[in-house]
C-alpha cells in the first residue's frame, strides 16, 4: 500500500471541493432567481386580468350588425385599454321601456357617457354568428344617468318583435359585460330600493300590497340581506323579522353583524319574503327579486337645517319647474328635491341652469313607476336630517294668500314665516292647506307669462288639501297617501285657515298640457285615465273618458269664479320695473 504524500491529498481536497459544487455554476444567484419569478407572476397576472374582457369582447362584437361597430382585431388591440369596467348587473321590464342597471369599478375613473348603444339579439337565432342576418340589432338608449353605489341607470327602448329582453350594451363598439342567463326582473314584482334608517333598514316593494293607507301585518314578513345570486346559492344571505310593513314600504331589523358595522352595510343586496297562505297544511314563502342595494339618507357633511323644503315627483316638467320654483323660492323654500320619474325632456339642463342661478335643487333619478306614495316616503327619510320642515306638492300647485284677508303679509319669505310659526310646537307635525283647482279660463294655449298670471278661473270649492310635514314627526310605517302623512303619537295636523293661505292648483290647463295626464299617472293605487274603471272618482277629469280626446268645450270647462289674487299679486311684486318681465320669463 503506497501512501499518499501531504502534497497530494491538498491537490485532492481542492479539486473535490471544486467538482462536487460545480453544477450550480450553471444557476443564477437566488437574488435573481426571485426577480424572475415575481417578474412572470406580474405578467401572468396582467395578461389573464385582459384576455378575459378581451375574449369577451371578441365574443361579442362579431355579432353586431351594424357596420359603425364591426371592429377587426387591430382596432380592438387599439381599444382595449379604453374599455371600462362595467357590467350590467340587472334588467327591468316596464310597459314602455328596459332599464339596465350598470355596476362600475369603485377604482374606474371613466363615466359610461351617452356613447351607447343597446343591443338585441333576435329570439330566432341560436348562434352568435352571422353577422349579415339581422341576428343584431342596435338603438341609442332613452337616457343615461348616474345612480347610487357607482351604478349607471340606462333606459333602452322595448326590443323588436321576436328580439330577446335580455338587452347588452356596447360603448364604442365593445360589449359592455352582463350576465346573459339571468332574465329580466318585473316592475311590477321587485324590491327596488333600501336606505339605511338607524338601527333598521328600510326596504321599498313592489308586489306584495294593493291596499291604500292600510299596515300589513309585519309577521307575515322577512328580510334578507347578502350577495350573490340568492335563486342558486343562499348560504350567504342574512335573515330577520319585518318590524312594520304598509302599502310599498317594509322597516326591517338589521342583521346583527351589519349592525354592529353599519358602515360595511353599503351596497348590500336587501329584499322581502312574504308567506303565502297555507296549502293543504303547508306553508309557502316567495322571495321577491331584488335590485335595492342598502344606501343611506344622511348627507355627507353635517349641515345647518334649513327650515323649508320641497317634495315633489314629476315627470316632463321642464316647461313648468322654473316658474314654480322661482316663485316658490321668493316665498321662503330654501331647498328642493326633484324625483325624476323617467323625464325624457331637458329637466336635467334646467335644474343645472338654476343652481347656476343659486336656488339649492337636487335632482334625484327615481326610474319606478306608480310609486308615488313609496318615493314621498323615501324623500321624507332623504330630507329629515336637511330640513326642519319640507312641503309635498305638484309643480302645478302654488302657495297664495290672499291680500285682503290672510293674516301673513303676502310677500317675500310668507310661506316660510307660516312655517316657522309652528317650529316650536311640541305637538304640531303636520300642516294642511286647501287646494283650489283652476280651470283652462278660456285659453287654448300655454299662457307666455306663467300659469299663476295665466290661469284666473276655478271651481268655487275647495279639492283635498296638501301638506308640509316635519320629518322627526312621521310614523315609524312612514305612510302617506300623497296628500298628508300619518303621524306618530303626540303629534297631530293642523288646518291652514283659507282666508290665511290657499293652494292655487292648476289642474285643468289648455288642452296640449293637460293631455300628457294620460300617459300614466305617478300615484301607485290611483288608476290611469286610459283605463276603464273608477271613471267617476274624483281622482279624474269629470266628464273625460279613457281616450284623450279634447272636448269640443275644454277651455270653458271648470270655470265657476273667476279669481285673479295671484295674478295680481305675481304682476305686482315679481315684475322687474325697468323690463316688465317676469323672472321665469326664459324668452327674453
Amino acid at each position: 500500500m503506497v501512501l499518499d504524500s501531504p502534497e497530494q491529498r491538498r491537490k485532492r481536497k481542492r479539486f473535490l471541493k471544486t467538482t462536487s459544487f460545480s453544477p450550480l455554476r450553471h444557476f443564477p444567484p437566488v437574488r435573481s432567481l426571485l426577480y424572475c419569478i415575481g417578474f412572470f407572476i406580474f405578467f401572468y397576472l396582467l395578461f389573464r386580468r385582459h384576455t378575459s374582457a378581451f375574449h369577451h369582447v371578441i365574443a361579442h362584437s362579431r355579432l353586431s350588425a351594424l357596420s359603425a361597430y364591426q371592429i377587426d382585431p387591430v382596432t380592438v388591440f387599439s381599444k382595449f385599454n379604453e374599455l371600462p369596467q362595467f357590467k350590467i348587473e340587472d334588467r327591468v321590464s316596464f310597459p314602455d321601456h328596459i332599464l339596465l342597471l350598470v355596476s362600475k369599478s369603485t377604482d374606474t375613473g371613466t363615466e359610461i357617457g351617452n356613447r351607447l348603444k343597446c343591443i338585441y339579439k333576435s329570439n330566432n337565432s341560436d348562434s352568435d354568428l352571422d353577422l349579415g342576418n339581422g341576428v343584431i340589432t342596435g338603438r341609442n338608449p332613452l337616457s343615461v344617468d348616474e345612480y347610487s353605489d357607482n351604478r349607471f341607470l340606462v333606459r333602452c327602448p322595448l326590443p323588436p318583435v321576436n328580439f330577446s329582453s335580455l338587452i347588452t350594451l356596447q360603448r364604442h363598439g365593445l360589449t359592455i359585460e352582463s350576465t346573459e342567463d339571468k332574465p329580466s326582473n318585473s316592475w311590477e314584482n321587485l324590491a327596488y330600493e333600501a336606505v339605511l334608517d338607524g338601527n333598521t333598514a328600510v326596504v321599498f316593494v313592489k308586489g306584495i300590497s294593493h291596499r291604500q293607507d292600510k299596515e300589513s301585518d309585519p309577521k307575515q314578513f322577512s328580510c334578507h340581506f347578502g350577495l350573490g345570486d340568492w335563486k342558486t346559492d343562499r348560504k350567504y344571505m342574512l335573515t330577520t323579522r319585518a318590524l312594520t310593513a304598509a302599502q310599498e314600504v317594509v322597516r326591517c331589523m338589521l342583521p346583527r353583524s351589519i349592525l354592529m358595522h353599519p358602515d360595511k352595510a353599503l351596497g348590500i343586496r336587501a329584499t322581502v319574503s312574504f308567506r303565502l297562505p297555507r296549502i293543504h297544511g303547508r306553508s309557502h314563502r316567495i322571495l321577491l327579486p331584488s335590485v335595492a342595494k342598502i344606501s343611506t339618507s344622511k348627507p355627507a357633511t353635517i349641515i345647518k337645517k334649513h327650515e323649508l323644503c320641497v317634495c315633489t315627483m314629476l315627470w316632463n316638467q321642464a316647461d313648468s319647474i322654473r316658474e314654480w320654483i322661482t316663485y316658490h323660492s321668493w316665498l321662503g323654500v330654501q331647498k328642493w328635491f326633484i324625483y325624476d320619474n323617467n323625464s325624457d325632456d331637458n329637466l336635467k339642463d334646467v335644474i343645472r341652469n338654476l343652481n347656476l342661478e343659486g336656488y339649492n335643487v337636487s335632482r334625484h333619478i327615481w326610474p319606478w313607476i306608480k310609486t308615488q306614495e313609496a318615493g314621498f316616503s323615501h324623500c321624507a327619510m332623504r330630507a329629515r336630517p336637511e330640513c326642519n320642515w319640507v312641503s309635498f306638492m305638484d309643480v302645478d300647485e302654488f302657495y297664495h294668500f290672499p291680500p285682503l284677508t290672510s293674516t301673513i303679509t303676502g310677500s317675500q319669505g310668507s310661506l316660510l314665516t307660516l312655517v316657522s310659526n309652528f317650529t316650536s310646537s311640541s305637538s304640531i307635525g303636520e300642516i294642511r292647506t286647501s287646494c283650489h283647482s283652476f280651470g283652462p279660463s278660456g285659453l287654448t294655449s300655454r299662457p307666455k307669462k306663467g300659469v299663476t298670471v295665466g290661469y284666473t278661473c276655478r271651481l268655487q270649492n275647495p279639492e283635498r288639501h296638501k301638506s308640509i310635514i316635519r320629518p322627526d314627526a312621521l310614523d315609524y310605517t312612514l305612510m302617506n297617501v300623497v296628500h298628508h302623512f300619518h303621524l306618530r303619537e303626540g303629534f297631530t295636523f293642523m288646518d291652514v285657515d283659507q282666508r290665511v293661505a290657499v293652494i292655487n292648483h292648476y289642474k285643468y290647463q289648455v288642452w296640449e298640457v293637460f293631455r300628457a295626464k294620460f300617459y300614466r299617472r305617478v300615484a301607485t293605487y290611483v288608476a290611469d285615465w286610459r283605463e276603464n274603471h273608477n271613471e267617476g272618482s274624483r281622482d279624474r277629469a269629470p266628464g273625460l273618458g279613457t281616450e284623450a280626446i279634447e272636448p269640443v268645450d275644454w277651455r270653458l270647462q271648470f270655470c265657476e269664479v273667476w279669481d285673479t289674487g295671484l295674478r295680481d299679486f305675481v304682476l305686482g311684486n315679481l315684475v322687474d320695473v325697468s323690463s316688465g318681465v317676469l323672472p321665469w320669463d326664459r324668452s327674453l
